[in-house]
């Protein structure tokens, strides 16, 4: 890990941390000692970022230099809030840190006033059904879609049967009752939605579609709601 990368880590464990961060679970989280923790956060202090505290008492980043202000009136507050539970909720793992990354980035470049409203926003996410578990890896799924990349994987429909498809990935949709793939399916030579719990031993080959997904799935998307 180059110095760099170290700094950028480190000011994105302080921004999620809760204050104020001792240098022992800084290291603990960047696998670093916490010697390194109190250089690095010396170097974070002389490029501009404003971080409270001392060695032996921990750190509260109190402005981020990298990140100028934003401002949001309160409904536009209230709606950002609701997208990231949401996605902290229904989302797969990967998914769901992301949501909480992002909260904590946006919570760095808010005022003060604003900050406050964010942590204590109204509106909030919640589900009382699990949702049925992905049987494949959904980061590796999307970064397949996002590449447009030919997959296959194993898939069992709604009555048990057993086959083997090859499909073009368009778009993962996150519905009420489970999340669904939107693909051009080779096998049926049309497009097709497959539930991510009945998908197994996803495979990404090294067959391309680029750059067709966005025109495929706007028709995918037609022919679904026409």
């Amino acid at each position: 890990m180059t110095r760099t990368h170290r700094l950028f880590q480190l000011m994105q464990s302080l921004r999620n941390t809760e204050p104020p961060a001792t240098a022992s679970a800084l290291a603990q989280s960047l696998g670093v000692t916490p010697r390194t923790i109190y250089r690095d956060i010396d170097g974070l202090r002389s490029l501009g970022a404003v971080i409270d505290g001392a060695a032996g008492f921990g750190y509260t980043l109190v402005e981020d230099a990298a990140l100028p202000p934003l401002n949001f009136d309160d409904d536009e507050l209230e709606a950002l809030v609701l997208g990231l539970r949401e996605v902290g909720v229904v989302g797969d793992p990967a998914l769901a840190a992301a949501a909480d990354s992002a909260m904590s980035k946006l919570r760095a470049r808010l005022p003060a006033s604003q900050a406050r409203r964010l942590e204590h926003a109204v509106l909030t996410a919640q589900r009382y059904a699990p949702l049925p578990e992905p049987g494949v890896d959904v980061t590796v799924l999307r970064r397949a879609t996002w590449d447009e990349r030919t997959i296959r994987f194993d898939y069992s429909d709604v009555e048990g049967r057993q086959t083997t498809r090859s499909v073009d990935p368009l778009s993962i949709v996150y519905m009420q009752a489970s999340h669904c793939l939107l693909a051009w399916c080779h096998l049926r030579k049309d497009f097709r939605a497959f539930r991510l719990d009945r998908m197994r031993n996803l495979t990404v080959t090294d067959a391309s579609f680029r750059p067709r997904r966005v025109p495929m799935l706007r028709d995918c998307l037609a022919q679904m709601c026409g």
